[in-house]
Formats: C-alpha cells, structure tokens, sequence
C-alpha cells in the first residue's frame, strides 16, 4: 500500500500572490458569487449549468471539509492575498492510493482570469501532492474543452492520449475525454519500464475533436 496520508495535508498553503485554504463554511458566499459570475464559462461543469445560491456553496463547502477530514480528496479554495477575494476552487479526487495517483480538478472566477493565479494555484497544490508521495497527477477534461486543455498545458502537464467515447458529458451524451498527466521528478524506486518505440512517437497535442451530428 501507498504510504500516503491525506490527514497530514496542511490546511493553508501559501504562494506569493494567494492562500489556498481547505473549504469552511464561511467560504459559501464568495464561492456562489464566484460560481455565479463564471456560470457562462463552466458549460462543461456538471454542478456549473445552473445558478446556484449561498445553501448550495455552504453546502459543497461542507461535504468538501468531510472528505478532507476523512483523508479522501484535497480541496482547497483559493482567495487572493491583496484583496482576499476568491480566486477559485482546486481539488484532486478520484485518489488511487495504491498506485499513488489522483485527478486534479479547478475552476476559476472569470473576473480573476488572465493574470495566472488559477496557474499558480494548482501548480502548489500539484507540488503539495508530489511531497506527500504522490506519482502521478492526472488532468482530464473533455476534448472540446478547449480552454481546460491550454490551461493544462500551461501546467507543465503532458498530453497522454484520447479516451474515445469515455464518459457522458453534462447534457448525458457520449463524449471524447484528453488525458494530461504530470509525474513526480524526485521518483526514485527503479527504473522506469520502457517505453515501446510505437507510443514514444506518440502526438504530444490532442488532435481535433470529431464533428458530432
């Protein structure tokens, strides 16, 4: 088994710009604000397609807090530090712990957008999970998504692969998933398998999305 623990994770992290804080309660009304002036650019967000109010953020935040306790995800809310106000919600879910693995999932405030704080952000989040002996942190986003796929790549995050008819998207239909993966640096328990020479000359950029009818 994975000797990793979440019920170590600090509570605050801290970068030069922002605090990263686990979700409380009192977060649910800058988290519905936030939610609600991003609304048009969360149409593939399955909890972003219709307004919510501060029951439902205080809620999320809740449930969030739980699951931290219980040492099953980490969820953090991002405020900027100059002004306090949120800049986004991070968490890394779908946790393998046996193979030291997780998904990484963000959505920013569009009022905040274009000065890289959401990039900043998850960038210390995905460091916070390399220190506690994480090996592998894994994006995926649907591959019309094109926005979530820049911004994975401005993560340092590699392109993986196409996974065709993966899931059902937001409106329940059959949709193309890309995958993004970033791996610890400091591994360090062997050598790698090898790579066969077919899947080293991979595409290193997802290719376009099929028409859809």
């Amino acid at each position: 088994m994975s000797g990793i623990d979440l019920k170590t994770a600090p509570h605050l992290l801290l970068t030069p710009r922002l605090r990263l804080e686990v979700p409380r309660s009192d977060h649910a009304e800058a988290f519905a604000d936030g939610v609600a002036a991003s609304m048009p650019a969360l149409g593939f967000v399955r909890w972003g397609l219709k307004p919510r109010d501060v029951a439902w953020a205080r809620a999320f935040c809740e449930d969030d807090a739980r699951c931290v306790a219980a040492g099953e995800d980490l969820d953090f809310h991002v405020f900027e530090i100059a002004d306090g106000g949120w800049v986004g919600r991070i968490d890394v879910h779908t946790i393998d712990f046996k193979a030291a693995r997780g998904e990484v999932g963000y959505v920013g405030d569009v009022r905040r957008a274009g000065r890289g704080l959401m990039r900043e952000a998850v960038l210390a989040v995905i460091e916070l999970c390399f220190r506690l002996g994480f090996q592998r942190i894994e994006a995926m986003s649907d591959a019309r998504n094109t926005r979530a796929l820049h911004f994975a790549t401005t993560l340092g995050m590699q392109y993986e692969g196409l996974l065709r008819r993966h899931e059902r998207d937001v409106h329940g239909q059959f949709c193309d998933m890309a995958l993004y993966a970033a791996l610890n640096p400091d591994f360090r328990a062997g050598a790698e398998s090898p790579v066969p020479a077919a899947l080293q000359a991979a595409p290193q950029t997802p290719p376009a999305p099929e028409p859809r009818a």
